[in-house]
């Protein structure tokens, strides 16, 4: 095999979720449907806020990027794992396989931000009503934006930089569907302790200290509605936040699956499988979610659909 760079290899091999010739188109059409869906959902999701001047608030802005994330995040990785399926040619070179490294990584920990921000969000538009729009302005949400994805991107280049000077042997087999960086370390001939550190404190790092948030903006949002006597008030506050709830237990709640999955089995198909859940399941739910549960939102994508003339 060719060698590139310092790796001593110039391709990768994604194995898939299974080798089964058989189960091959119909994987093929379960995915495509799912991208389909999650790529449609997420646009009708952005179009809705942009098109409605009803939803041009903080949360809608938010939320309107984490549609943005969900659409990039499923395009990193579904498309090639289609067109391995279509092509029976499971290749992927090694810089394309270092850049769905860095694009996953950066998809990934901006919607990981993004959930801290939006609990922020619903926490001052709940406990400060008063002040809500002099706090969430629009100055700070562009920097809060900017900010979630410049940690997201050095994130990335740190991990995938760190790839850089690490060999591979003659076995390049990856047991996933796009290359995690889990994975591609699994195979290196190189010492990966250095590189392995790096993962687990920063993973550790920045979900930790979004989670916190998440958790200290809703123990404060709990609170809150505790103080409110009628009941129904309290229903109508809090609903407000079940939609972000549900997104913030997919999310955590499948990424948190992949890591017991990797860390507790030595069965590559489980952990494809349990990483399945975490990057193209909550992609797809995500805009059901909301649009769902959310009036707003339901009258907006009502507008867009009545305004197309065959509707």
């Amino acid at each position: 095999m060719e060698a590139s760079n310092q790796t001593g290899v110039s391709e990768f091999f994604l194995l898939g979720l299974t080798e089964d010739p058989e189960l091959q188109p119909f994987l093929y059409d379960i995915f495509l449907f799912i991208y389909l869906v999650t790529i449609l959902g997420n646009l009708l999701i952005i179009l809705a806020v942009s098109y409605d001047s009803h939803l041009h608030t903080p949360m809608y802005f938010f939320l309107s990027n984490l549609s943005f994330t969900d659409i990039c995040l499923s395009t990193t990785t579904v498309p090639k794992m289609l067109v391995n399926i279509e092509t029976q040619r499971n290749s992927i070179t090694y810089i394309g396989c270092l850049t769905q490294v860095c694009a996953v990584l950066v998809f990934g920990g901006f919607e990981n931000f993004l959930l801290g921000v939006m609990a922020c969000d619903r926490y001052v538009a709940i406990c400060h009503p008063l002040r809500y729009t002099v706090i969430m302005n629009p100055h700070l949400l562009g920097l809060l934006i900017a900010f979630s994805l410049f940690i997201s991107v050095m994130n990335a280049l740190v991990h995938s930089l760190m790839l850089l000077p690490l060999s591979f042997g003659t076995d390049v087999e990856i047991p996933h569907f796009f290359c995690e960086l889990a994975q591609v370390l699994k195979l290196t001939c190189s010492n990966t302790f250095i590189n392995n550190m790096v993962l687990y404190f920063m993973t550790s790092i920045f979900s930790g200290i979004t989670l916190s948030g998440i958790i200290f903006s809703y123990l404060q949002i709990v609170s809150c509605i505790l103080k409110i006597p009628c009941r129904t008030g309290k229903y109508r506050v809090f609903s407000t936040c079940g939609s972000h709830l549900s997104i913030v237990f997919l999310f955590y709640g499948t990424g948190f699956g992949v890591y017991i999955s990797s860390a507790f089995t030595h069965s590559s198909w489980k952990t494809a499988v349990a990483s399945v859940m975490y990057t193209v399941v909550p992609q797809m739910m995500n805009p059901f979610i909301y649009s769902l549960r959310n009036r707003d939102m339901v009258g907006a994508l009502r507008k867009i659909i009545g305004s197309i003339p065959s509707f």
